[in-house]
This record gives C-alpha cells, structure tokens and sequence, in this order.
C-alpha cells in the first residue's frame, strides 16, 4: 500500500491547478480536445510517476509545461497526415498579403511602438491576449507558428509533418507572424496606449 506524503498531496493540488492552462496550451496546438486532453494527462502522469525529477531550478509551471512540449510532439509524429483546408474566403490569401506592402515592397502600416518587451511579457494578461489571437488565425497557420515558435521545431520537420514544401512553410510564417502582430496591435498594444 502507498502511502501519501503532504509533499505528494501539495504536488497533486499543484498540478491540478495547473491543468487548465496546460489543456488551452495542448489544444492551441493540436486543435483536437481529446489528443489535448490526452497529451496533457500524459506530461501530469510523467511528473507523478517521478516527482523527484524535478529539481527546483524552474517554477513547476515550466517544468511540466516542458514535459508537455515533448507529449505534444510525440503526439503529432503519431498522428496521420492532415490535408491542408483553405479558408473559405473572397480574396485570396496571396491577395491578401499583397495588400499589405506597397508597390515598392514596403508594408503599408508601420507596427506601432511596443514598449519594454521584457516588461510585457512578464504580465499575465498578455499571454491571454496572444492565446485569444492564435484562436484566431486559420488552424493551419496557429499550427505552424506554434510547431516552429513554441515547440522549437525544424522547419524540415514541420514540413514532413505536415506535408507542405519549405517557400510554403515560410509563407505561412510570415502570414502568422503579420496578423498576430495586426491582433496585439489592436488587444494588448493599443489598449495599453490608451490607459
């Protein structure tokens, strides 16, 4: 029989407090509840199987959301190849992304001054605010940009998994990369300006 220590206990309300963040952060990336759910309670039963692994040098949160990058990877190689969806739109993306650089190549609107980053990114709220704006991008593209920007993947990687050619991987990048900018421009950037 096992017996529960107050440190296994603290551990257990610890990671359950956790968890919620944990699933958005599995379901913004695998777009699929039950494989986030699934890649989630995998990182949480690696901390419990062994708690002594964890040494203190990072906050719990980034130790178990660590472990979790890892599941999520794993769960993506695992997974069958997706086909790419357009999105059902009256422009075409190319078009789209034309119109935001003038005749000579340079973007139309210049992006706003963003202040100390160090600063912002220290807040919580913003990480909510760049949450809500990922949701917001066409799955194929938060997809990328988080496979590339918060799993650390390979570019070559990303494209065997999810079949795309390097220009195209590229392409879809730098669209993400544009509209995030455009979503925090306007919910965190501007807000912040205004208070």
């Amino acid at each position: 029989m096992t017996t529960i220590t107050p440190a296994d206990y603290t551990l257990h309300r610890q990671l359950e407090a956790l968890r919620p963040m944990l699933v958005r952060f599995a379901q913004l990336q695998l777009r699929n509840q039950a494989m986030a759910e699934d890649a989630v309670q995998d990182a949480l039963i690696a901390v419990l199987e062994k708690p002594e692994r964890f040494a203190g040098q990072s906050s719990l949160r980034t130790y178990v959301t660590g472990i979790l990058k890892f599941k999520i990877i794993d769960n993506l190689r695992l997974c069958t190849r997706e086909r790419q969806i357009e999105t059902a739109d009256d422009q075409s993306e190319d078009d789209a992304i034309d119109a935001l650089f003038t005749a000579d190549g340079h973007t139309r609107d210049q992006p706003a001054a963003w202040g100390d980053p160090d600063a912002t990114l220290e807040q919580k709220d913003f990480f909510n605010v760049l949450e809500v704006c990922l949701e917001k991008l066409p799955a194929k593209t938060a997809r990328i940009f988080m496979m590339r920007e918060w799993l650390e993947l390979e570019t070559e990687e990303i494209c065997k998994e999810l079949a795309i050619t390097t220009s195209n991987a590229w392409v879809l990048l730098y669209r993400a990369r544009i509209r995030l900018r455009e979503c925090l421009d306007l919910n965190w950037f501007g807000n912040r300006r205004a208070t």
